[in-house]
């Protein structure tokens, strides 16, 4: 049962590499949105909700992403969350990146092209989670609410994320947000990844007390 420490550490350990992997994981993130929205097989279970406000309010992907995100932090208040600056980048980060990149990145209608769009932006979507999250800079609010809800509650990563995601998905499907087979393989695969994948990015240092542990349950 492996043990990754979460809790934000202040910016002036490691500065230069910490801030390298905290942007790589936030474009990577947008570019993931990306990739998935124009696969057309589905969405992030987030983005169905993006998708289901663009339809009711047409305002761009990327300015509801950052309304949303804006709200979720309002739900880091019961659970005691610290934001970082990897919290504010997050929301501008990303925003900004899901839009440049979907003006740049055709529709795909050829099947092949929407499988290697789906399956890439799956698997980018969570190195790109456990890219940023494990700088330890401040999660964004939505990874936030899961690390502080698996703090709180006990409840690995893995279900955490997994719980949110169907949740979100069924507000997003009922406000109209179009949901395929890539929604499902998401909301069912990030969680596992993003569990098996911070070990390997999360920044340590022996000087910072382990005052705030996960526990990753198999």
């Amino acid at each position: 049962m492996a043990s990754v420490d979460l809790s934000p550490v202040s910016i002036r350990r490691a500065p230069v590499r910490r801030s390298g992997q905290l942007l790589a994981g936030l474009v990577l993130y947008g570019v993931s949105m990306a990739m998935l929205s124009r696969s057309h097989m589905g969405l992030f279970p987030w983005d169905v909700l993006t998708d289901g406000l663009n339809k009711r309010t047409g305002l761009s992907f990327g300015v509801i992403t950052a309304i949303v995100a804006v709200f979720v932090m309002l739900l880091w208040i019961p659970l005691r969350q610290r934001p970082g600056i990897g919290t504010i980048s997050n929301i501008v980060v990303i925003s900004i990146a899901v839009d440049v990149v979907r003006a740049i990145l055709p529709d795909q209608r050829l099947l092949v092209w929407q499988i290697v769009l789906l399956a890439g932006g799956i698997a980018l979507n969570a190195v790109a989670t456990a890219v940023y999250v494990g700088a330890r800079l401040g999660p964004g609010p939505r990874d936030g609410l899961m690390t502080g809800l698996a703090a709180r509650t006990g409840w690995s990563i893995r279900l955490v994320r997994t719980g949110i995601e169907v949740i979100v998905l069924g507000a997003g499907w009922l406000l109209g947000g179009t949901v395929g087979i890539g929604t499902v393989l998401y909301a069912l695969a990030v969680g596992p990844l993003t569990q098996l994948l911070l070990p390997l990015v999360t920044w340590r240092s022996a000087e910072v007390p382990r005052a705030r542990t996960l526990e990753a349950q198999s």
